[in-house]
Formats: structure tokens, sequence, C-alpha cells
């Protein structure tokens, strides 16, 4: 059987004994490839409660805790967003509120979970975040490789006193 392939199949059969092919016809035919599951290189929404999600969340907070010099600890108060990325581990993009806790830096052995956010008040902080998070859990490694935030409009509650100029 000699098969050429264009825009579709085009056989030619013969028998052993003979030298002119005895059949020809063409095949018609329409290829769907549909792709089941993730797409590797391809960011993928993800459940704000997967496990995944939070750990990569919490590995966020430790990061802006550690390099912020508040006196209190912030925690997760809301995942806006989640995303996952399959690149040699898994990648996951965040969008995170982190907010100001009652807990001081200062106590040793804090364990965020048991620590309230700050009451309705001056020391009320928010901010939203914007993380990038590597995760290889083959490795046991995660890793925030790049944590943004900017105060939460919520947070803006004594900023009456900013003044707006004009240049003339």
């Amino acid at each position: 059987i000699h098969i050429f392939m264009y825009d579709c199949f085009f056989c030619c059969m013969s028998m052993p004994s003979e030298s002119v092919p005895s059949a020809c016809f063409v095949l018609n035919f329409e290829v769907n490839l549909r792709v089941v599951g993730p797409i590797p290189g391809k960011p993928q929404n993800v459940s704000t409660n997967d496990t995944g999600v939070k750990e990569a969340v919490q590995s966020a907070v430790y990061l802006f805790n550690n390099e912020s010099n508040d006196l209190f600890f912030f925690k997760a108060s809301a995942i806006d967003d989640a995303q996952r990325q399959i690149v040699k581990g898994v990648k996951y993009l965040l969008k995170v509120e982190i907010s100001r806790t009652v807990c001081q830096k200062r106590e040793s052995n804090v364990d965020l979970a048991n620590c309230d956010f700050q009451p309705h008040g001056v020391l009320q902080q928010t901010f939203l975040c914007k993380a990038e998070v590597w995760a290889i859990p083959w490795q046991k490694i995660m890793k925030t490789t790049s944590c943004f935030c900017l105060p939460s409009h919520r947070s803006f509650g004594q900023c009456s006193s900013i003044l707006h100029t004009k240049s003339s």
C-alpha cells in the first residue's frame, strides 16, 4: 500500500502478483485534538483552597515578614487569585491580601494561625500583594522568587491630610 498525505490520504492497493494497482481510493478525514489536563508551561487557574496554594501563600507571607521592619507580624487575610504553572517544578502566581496581626515580632515562637488581625483603628493595615512562589515538591523546596505589595485602599483611613498639588 502506498500512502500519500496531503489534505487527505490517497491509498492504492495492489496484489503482490500485479504491477498496476487494482484499487485506488481517497480517505478524507478531519483530526480534532483535544488536550485534557494542564498544558505544561501555561498558567492554569487553581482553587485558592488548594494545599499547594496555601503553602505558597505562607512562603510569601514569611518573606514579607522577614523583610519588613514592622513591629507586628502580618498574615494572609484573603487569597484573591491563584494560578499554577508547571515549569521544572510548580510556579504559583498569587494575588493575596495580607493584614497586620496583634502578634509582635519580639515575641518568640509565634504561630500566625493563632494571631488575630488588628482591630479597626490606627494599627490596622492591609497590603495587596502579587507573589511568585516556586516549588519543587520532590526536593521539598519552596521559594518565594518575587513579592510586590502595595497598601490596600482599606489602609488609607488616616490619609485625609495628604495634599494634592498641580504643577503650573
